[in-house]
């Protein structure tokens, strides 16, 4: 991503990107070369790995621990101020593994994008591949959405689905749907950016000449 990307007469968005671990979306991000500028990486976790990732890009890293706030407000209430420096059009959650209030959703409202395991809104909330394969779905997959008050239920962007296979494992069916999360989440916030997704008066994602596919994911395969 070129972050500090300048075009005359253009302006360019900015986001701020949270993470909590590896950061493996978030690099995604970083590599795909997208139409806007990061202004900052910042986890929740001092020792997140994903903060060496944001480094080697010469991405600005912030820690916000929440393990020094005695509760979700407060947390909420320097995260915020801790984001409001960098002025983004845009916050990403890659993997930000915390729950927001509904005072800091409101803040910043329309603003916040998630990346989810599952083919929302089925299995919102922790463990969707296990309990995918325990309720023996064909077809699982990755959701790309703007965040609301209600947990993993805001207005669908994106989605990418894979088939499940006979054998898969919960780590092996993870690590399909990582694949189509590292395509899927790049596309989306190139759409952002480039005002190509706009929010209906009810609540759901317009698209600005975007043709919708014709084609169909059966699993198993059909005879």
């Amino acid at each position: 991503m070129n972050h500090k990307l300048e075009l005359a007469n253009v302006t360019v968005k900015s986001i701020v990107i949270l993470i909590s671990g590896h950061g493996s979306n978030m690099r995604a991000l970083l590599e795909a070369d997208l139409p806007c500028r990061v202004a900052a990486v910042i986890s929740n976790q001092a020792d997140a790995p994903g903060l060496e990732i944001a480094k080697q890009h010469g991405i600005s890293t912030r820690i916000v621990a929440h393990l020094n706030h005695p509760d979700r407000e407060s947390f909420d209430s320097e995260l915020a101020l801790c984001i409001d420096s960098y002025q983004p059009d845009l916050i990403v959650l890659a993997g930000f593994m915390r729950i927001l209030t509904a005072q800091f959703v409101t803040r910043y409202q329309n603003k916040l994008i998630n990346i989810h395991p599952s083919l929302l809104p089925a299995y919102s909330g922790l463990h969707t591949h296990a309990r995918a394969l325990q309720d023996g779905v064909k077809i699982h997959g990755c959701t790309v959405h703007f965040v609301t008050s209600d947990i993993d239920q805001g207005p669908i962007i994106i989605q990418a689905a894979v088939s499940v296979h006979m054998d898969d494992t919960p780590a092996t069916l993870a690590a399909r749907v990582l694949q189509q999360e590292h395509r899927i989440f790049p596309q989306a916030i190139r759409w952002f950016c480039n005002g190509d997704i706009s929010l209906s008066a009810g609540g759901k994602v317009l698209m600005k000449g975007l043709e919708q596919p014709g084609s169909a994911l059966i699993s198993p395969e059909m005879e």
